[in-house]
């Protein structure tokens, strides 16, 4: 029988690929309404931007994150991937909001559907990158977090967190293992070709949602598509014990890995589908950046420092500075 481990508490945050860094930071602050609370690089490829879209404070659980490869082709769509992020609004009346936001930002979007018991618009970004907005109304679970209260989406109806992660596989058996049997994860509710699964308190906010597609090719990683889907652990202790866990069982993993805004962890159970999982703290509040003026630099982590005038060429300069300017709250008849 499977070791009993503390369970996992959440989605942590969602790493994606983009085409353009100014573009997706245009379309999260301007259209979503999500605060940029670093502007970083991703430290194995100091070419590129790592931006990170998160609530008001970058609380764990609200945060998607945005690769630009240089040089990467589009995201082949197909099974053996994580095939959508979603984000929560407070309720259903927030839905309604987001159908006319979509409308006046020219957003491809489908109309309101009920999955799982909740309300849900799926839509998408000008790279085809897929995402879907549930409502809270009849949400228990894990909370979620604050709206950017700056920014220009009222506060009733702002985007506060991470929604389920949605992944579409060959094999149902095969992942239900991994999800069940591996990380622990119960099986929660069937609606045709989606099997719910929730970790911890459950909820919108600890959820994964399983499509089965054993017809599709394999997707082909690319701008538009995602990178590794993350989940919550409380702090190193709870990283460490399954990483034991995970070591006990044979499964090859990463070992401990220091993001500094986090401690993490990665792990490949199921074919084509990177999981990470993450420490809720220290966060992106540091000594480089007030609450004022988050994701408004270039900020590296220490050991990146020495290098940043050399990693300032390398990348494309792009204003984010948000502290002198005022977002009005947009409302549309």
């Amino acid at each position: 029988m499977t070791q009993q481990i503390k369970p996992l508490n959440g989605i942590h945050h969602v790493t994606a690929i983009t085409s353009s860094s100014p573009k997706i930071y245009e379309f999260y602050t301007n259209v979503l309404g999500m605060r940029l609370v670093k502007k970083n690089v991703n430290q194995d490829d100091i070419s590129t931007y790592h931006l990170f879209f998160a609530d008001d404070l970058g609380n764990p659980g609200t945060d998607m994150t945005f690769f630009d490869f240089k040089g990467i082709g589009p995201h082949q769509i197909g099974t053996n991937d994580i095939s959508r992020t979603s984000f929560r609004v407070p309720d259903d009346a927030a839905l309604e909001y987001w159908l006319k936001r979509f409308d006046h930002y020219e957003v491809k979007h489908d109309p309101i559907i009920e999955q799982f018991g909740r309300n849900v618009i799926y839509f998408e970004d000008f790279d085809g990158q897929r995402y879907a907005l549930f409502s809270d109304q009849n949400d228990e679970g894990i909370a979620s977090g604050e709206p950017w209260y700056k920014g220009p989406v009222p506060n009733e109806y702002a985007i506060t967190g991470l929604g389920p992660s949605f992944i579409r596989v060959q094999s149902a058996e095969l992942m239900e293992n991994v999800l069940v049997e591996i990380m622990q994860m119960r099986k929660v509710a069937n609606e045709g070709n989606f099997t719910l699964y929730e970790m911890g308190q459950g909820g919108n906010g600890a959820s994964l949602i399983i499509e089965v597609d054993s017809d599709s090719p394999r997707a082909r990683q690319g701008y538009g598509g995602v990178h590794h889907v993350a989940f919550r652990v409380d702090d190193r202790a709870h990283l460490d014990a399954w990483e034991d866990y995970f070591n006990s069982l044979g499964h090859r993993n990463s070992g401990f890995v220091d993001r500094f805004y986090f401690k993490s962890l990665y792990i490949r159970l199921y074919p084509g589908i990177l999981f990470e999982l993450a420490t809720d703290g220290p966060g992106f509040i540091d000594d480089q950046e007030d609450y004022e003026i988050l994701g408004e630099t270039l900020t590296l982590p220490p050991h990146l420092r020495h290098q940043k005038e050399y990693i300032e060429t390398q990348l494309p300069h792009f204003d984010t500075v948000r502290s002198d300017k005022v977002f009005e709250k947009e409302y549309f008849d």
